[in-house]
């Protein structure tokens, strides 16, 4: 389980990145983007999440702005036997729907591609490394479900951001944690 976590921890950066010249939703309200989504597919190229892709599950992620427009994001992933917590700090990058982070050893994109705030949003993430770009591609949902027509759209941008299927995972739903951070069985 010890050893879990540090992998865990690299699954979550892989998957916390965005990408140069891909598009941010027009007009985004962050007002409207505010509340909690629930990651219910994502693909990506890091080697770590594509090791781990197969055991992991839905996670709850609660999105706030700060009042200089940061993104703060608080997550919740479900665990063997408990939730792990992360929280994130993203600086606006120009404008609102596009949020970086940079760190000493990384420089870290998100961007809001697309979202009709009610229902979906889609995010596309980049790490730049020494090494290639680490990319991913994430589908959030208001509720733990996905559309079949959802799910298709989400393929087929996939391959349009320079991924494979195969680096695609569906995420099942998890009833084991709940916003509030506790442990629940269903």
């Amino acid at each position: 389980m010890m050893l879990m976590l540090p992998s865990l921890a690299l699954v979550l950066l892989c998957l916390l990145q965005a990408g140069a010249e891909v598009p941010i939703q027009p007009d985004f309200s962050t007002e409207q983007f505010t509340g909690t989504w629930h990651l219910v597919a994502a693909a990506s190229n890091c080697s770590v999440f594509l090791k781990m892709k197969d055991r992991m599950k839905s996670s709850i992620i609660s999105v706030s702005f700060t009042p200089e427009g940061n993104l703060a994001m608080n997550l919740v992933w479900p665990l063997q036997d408990k939730c792990q917590h992360f929280e994130l700090l993203l600086q606006q990058g120009g404008q609102a729907g596009h949020y970086m982070g940079t760190s000493v050893q990384e420089q870290r994109e998100l961007r809001v591609m697309e979202t009709d705030y009610g229902h979906y949003a889609i995010m596309h993430e980049v790490q730049h490394e020494q090494q290639e770009p680490r990319i991913a591609l994430q589908l959030f949902t208001r509720e733990q479900d996905a559309s079949p027509q959802l799910l298709q759209k989400f393929k087929e941008l996939i391959l349009t951001m320079g991924l494979k299927l195969d680096m695609l995972v569906i995420l099942p739903k998890s009833g084991e944690c709940h916003e509030g951070g506790g442990w629940h069985s269903q």
